[in-house]
């Protein structure tokens, strides 16, 4: 990170941190209810991520913490920054929106914190959050630049057309997008994820980003969705949009993909759905053969919410990789050595046994306690933290995002 802040602004922003500790969930509220009350900035945000038991705010205010506490090392950010960065693209988010966030923030903390905000607190505040804004800013700049730039690419939305869905399960479905207009699309960096400006009858918009579960092929991209109990994007995908609807979609982003060029050994780990980017990755794999050992490592419940089982099996075969699909709870029609290998969870003694643990790179995507469990499981098993990569569905938990 460049820049710096004075010494006056580090100061008093540190010794807001036990005020953050104690109101920071609160603070965070009171900054979305304010900057929702205007409909062009509340369209910008996934709206599933909010609310009194959305997770955002909880993201948020851990995140504001976290910024306060590391004022004066802001370099171990820099992994949050660029994840933050990668979401905003996603959704759109451009530097004029960023006043409104400043707005809000500082009112909020003046709310909240009554005669504790006095002028020296919201002045410090305003500079801190500012310097973030603009590495923020300067970062998705080159961001929005560079896709505008890759053939295929493209600014705002793009609409694209429903060419084929199929069911890859009880609970997951995918959808083949082609571009409306014919183009070519950009070749996104397998593991990177699609947003969505979803427009339902009856319903705000709605953004929501899905993974592309397919590698690039400079025609088409492909999403597997996983419909959720009460989810009102996933719903309506699974039940209305057929062969020929059409979606409004951003460029492909994300800080979470497959190195060009892979030189250790690569584990790929999933729970759930959260096989979508990791069928990207294991397919480019397939298409060209590196030199590098790979591994695919899914767990799920049973068959019945299994997808691209068979996919996979081909791809393991044709490339000559290692496939183990663990199913928690078998039903009585699941084979073993056909539709599954192992009963029960993946551990990480499995993983410490069974993977180059002393060498791979480990791509994790699934849900919070699997990502829980694995993160910390290899880290305790010696994989150095620049070998665990994982991308989780939902807010950016480390940093402030607007």
């Amino acid at each position: 990170m460049t820049g710096q802040l004075s010494s006056k602004t580090i100061e008093i922003v540190k010794a807001t941190v036990p005020a953050l500790e104690a109101h920071g969930l609160k603070i965070t509220r009171a900054m979305y209810a304010r900057l929702f009350e205007n409909e062009e900035i509340r369209s910008l945000f996934n709206q599933s991520h909010h609310g009194e038991t959305g997770s955002q705010p909880k993201a948020l205010a851990g995140a504001i913490l976290a910024y306060a506490r590391n004022i004066d090392n802001l370099g171990i950010l820099g992994a949050a920054v660029e994840r933050i960065a990668q979401k905003h693209v996603g959704l759109q988010i451009l530097s004029e929106h960023y006043p409104y966030v400043a707005d809000a923030l500082l009112r909020a903390i003046e709310d909240v914190l009554g005669d504790a905000a006095t002028n020296d607190v919201l002045a410090a505040w305003g500079e801190a959050y500012w310097f973030l804004a603009d590495l923020l800013i300067a970062r998705e700049t080159v961001l929005y630049d560079e896709i505008a730039a890759t053939p295929g690419g493209w600014t705002g939305w793009r609409e694209f057309c429903v060419e084929e869905k199929t069911p890859d399960s009880e609970i997951i479905t995918s959808f083949i997008l082609r571009p409306v207009d014919g183009g070519p699309v950009m070749a996104h960096r397998p593991g990177q994820y699609l947003t969505f400006w979803i427009e339902i009858p009856g319903q705000e918009p709605q953004k929501r980003n899905y993974s592309i579960s397919a590698a690039p092929n400079g025609e088409t991209y492909r999403i597997s969705v996983k419909r959720e109990p009460q989810g009102i994007v996933s719903g309506w995908l699974h039940e209305h949009a057929g062969t020929g609807t059409i979606l409004k979609v951003s460029a492909p982003a994300g800080e979470f993909y497959l190195p060009e060029q892979p030189t250790r050994p690569v584990v790929l780990l999933s729970g759930g759905v959260g096989l979508t980017p990791m069928i990207s990755m294991f397919e480019a794999l397939a298409e060209q053969p590196s030199q590098v050992p790979v591994h695919y490592v899914h767990g799920a419940l049973d068959g019945s919410v299994h997808a691209m089982g068979e996919r996979v099996r081909r791809l393991a075969e044709r490339s000559g990789s290692n496939a183990t699909v663990f199913y928690e709870r078998p039903r009585s029609e699941d084979r073993e050595g056909e539709n599954y290998d192992a009963a029960g969870r993946i551990s990480t003694e499995w993983l410490t046994e069974n993977t180059p643990i002393r060498e791979a790179d480990y791509f994790i995507c699934g849900p919070k306690p699997f990502l829980r469990t694995f993160i910390n499981g290899l880290a305790q098993a010696g994989v150095a933290q620049d070998r665990i990569h994982y991308e989780y569905f939902g807010p950016a938990d480390e940093l402030m995002s607007v």
